[in-house]
């Protein structure tokens, strides 16, 4: 198998000097929380979409998903869709609810909705899980980057990791979001360059088919049969709907319309871009029949039919893409850092300043924790298992409150807490001292995190006080936002537009140069067209540019 050339080198190193160059610029515009936690709310759509899209998509689905693709096919698909119902669900009845909460951080409505204590436990909680989950993405990237080059598994992840935490700091929302567009362009044009590479070496379709007749199910394997799949969905959904991250997308939109047309375009993307993704690990197991690990399936088909340069570009797109889901994780985790634990507790009286310095020591934080705990999460058997096992002990006690907290009027704090205690204990023994399957493990603690916080609505409170603000929060609720978006008023959508021109030129640039010594082959003539497509892109965005305000005129508009 081969590893990376000089040129693949130049690529990444290009790369990403455009994406940190990004990061830094916005930061001159980060005046406040506001700006660094919900960018202002002058994020568009389409651009929160596609963010929310490569934010929970990162390099695990290259890492473990091709996996799962390499072992038993098109299943891996089959697992992998569970991405669209979160979206459907948040465009149908959450996006509203989370726009019209008036939220800085996911957590802050918890102390209105239930009491002080609640927010604080899913505050602590929601912190300790984010670097458990983070973990296993910078292991994913860790282990990619140890594949295709010549060096250890633990430098790769020390390397990336600290990469990723200069990055993160800078540049807040506006950052993640811009370099995220710009990152899920570059790999869409990088697989889509690989998809007929490797089914030509693959012999076609049609021989895969042949070769491989299982493969070709939508069912094959554990992880394709029913009552995995019906558990596995169910505890997506309520992750998903409870992710931070995921959260933020929507109630950082600029208007409610926006809010629901993000979760649409999320769930297009989430059904169409894994077909172009994982066709390739597929196609690994007839051309590289005998790999050791499953997981490094589609690293090692990339090493095998990229020439030198396409290779350092789609390494470092795929690092990117996990740096862009980490950096948003940083960004959200910190803002309840900062909002519910730091101002909440500690200094109530805060300045904007102190809070937004808070929040880049928070991201400092959590980077280096990340990046220590990554170097372990080999120990749990992989990046999709531990992703499983954490998922099932930690997150679906702790986003029942948060999904169902904003659904449902009656359940009360007594429930809130109940769910999150007793789910984790209730996972951590069937998971650690029973034979059961983890299907039916994590069912069951779903069915009691539920059960528990449904049953406490019961249980009628005396507290007026609690109850009047309960009240308030679900008729505030049923209040559409009369927001009204205003082109003059939106300083930031010039500098933005402007941005994406640059990074499309850059990106265009970067596909004519790298594909010119390959101008011979297929994948070579691919390149230079997608390089051409992107500076034809450029183009108009910039033909269309309006003036850019200055730093004052923006910390005038927030």
């Amino acid at each position: 198998m081969n590893k990376l050339q000089t040129l693949d080198y130049v690529a990444i190193l290009l790369y990403m000097v455009m994406v940190s160059g990004i990061g830094l610029y916005l930061g001159r515009f980060v005046k406040n929380i506001n700006d660094y936690f919900k960018g202002g709310n002058s994020v568009s759509w389409v651009a929160n979409g596609v963010s929310n899209f490569m934010t929970m998509f990162s390099t695990s689905i290259f890492v473990a998903y091709a996996g799962i693709a390499y072992t038993h096919g098109l299943v891996a698909l089959t697992v992998i869709w569970c991405s669209v119902p979160p979206s459907v669900f948040a465009a149908l009845v959450l996006a509203k609810r989370w726009q019209r909460a008036g939220i800085m951080s996911p957590v802050e409505f918890l102390e209105t909705r239930f009491n002080a204590p609640v927010r604080q436990l899913l505050s602590w909680g929601g912190v300790g899980f984010k670097v458990l989950d983070e973990m296993i993405k910078l292991y994913a990237i860790g282990l990619f980057v140890a594949t295709a080059t010549q060096i250890s598994l633990e430098t790769a992840i020390l390397s990336c990791g600290l990469v990723v935490l200069l990055y993160t700091v800078a540049g807040g929302l506006w950052a993640v979001v811009v370099t995220d567009v710009v990152q899920c362009i570059i790999l869409g044009l990088a697989t889509i360059i690989l998809l007929p590479l490797s089914l030509q070496a693959a012999g076609g379709f049609s021989n895969l088919s042949v070769q491989l007749p299982a493969h070709m199910t939508f069912t094959n394997g554990p992880k394709g049969q029913p009552t995995y799949l019906m558990v596995y969905y169910i505890m997506v959904l309520i992750k998903f709907c409870g992710n931070w991250a995921f959260m933020q997308r929507f109630y950082s939109a600029e208007t409610e319309s926006d809010a629901r047309k993000t979760g649409w375009l999320s769930a297009a993307l989430f059904l169409i871009f894994p077909i172009i993704f994982l066709l390739p690990a597929i196609a690994a197991r007839v051309v590289i029949p005998e790999l050791k690990d499953p997981e490094m399936a589609y690293v090692s088909i990339c090493l095998k039919l990229l020439p030198q340069g396409l290779m350092g570009l789609m390494i470092s797109a795929m690092f990117a893409a996990t740096m862009s889901t980490l950096s948003a994780e940083y960004n959200v985790t910190a803002s309840v850092i900062t909002s519910d634990i730091y101002k909440r507790l500690f200094n109530p009286n805060a300045t904007s300043k102190q809070l937004l310095l808070m929040g880049r020591i928070s991201t400092i934080a959590l980077g280096l924790m990340v990046t220590g705990g990554a170097l372990f999460v080999g120990g749990f058997g992989g990046a999709f298992e531990a992703n499983k096992l954490f998922t099932g002990l930690f997150a679906i006690p702790m986003v029942i409150p948060l999904v169902f907290g904003i659904l449902m009027h009656k359940p009360n704090p007594i429930g809130a807490m109940g769910a999150v205690v007793g789910g984790v204990i209730v996972g951590l023994v069937l998971n650690g001292f029973s034979s059961l399957t983890w299907e039916i493990a994590t069912l069951i603690e779903m069915v009691v995190c539920f059960l528990i916080f449904w049953l406490s609505g019961f249980i009628k409170s005396n507290d007026v006080a609690y109850n009047q603000r309960v009240a308030a929060f679900f008729s505030k609720l049923e209040i559409p936002i009369s927001k009204v978006k205003n082109a003059t008023v939106n300083a930031m959508q010039p500098i933005l537009q402007r941005l994406y021109g640059v990074a499309l030129a850059g990106t265009g640039l970067l596909f004519v140069v790298i594909g010119s010594p390959s101008v011979g082959v297929y994948s070579g003539k691919m390149a230079i067209t997608a390089g051409l497509l992107c500076l034809i892109t450029s183009f108009f965005l910039f033909k269309k540019k309006k003036k850019e305000p200055t730093q004052k005129q923006v910390g005038q508009v927030h």
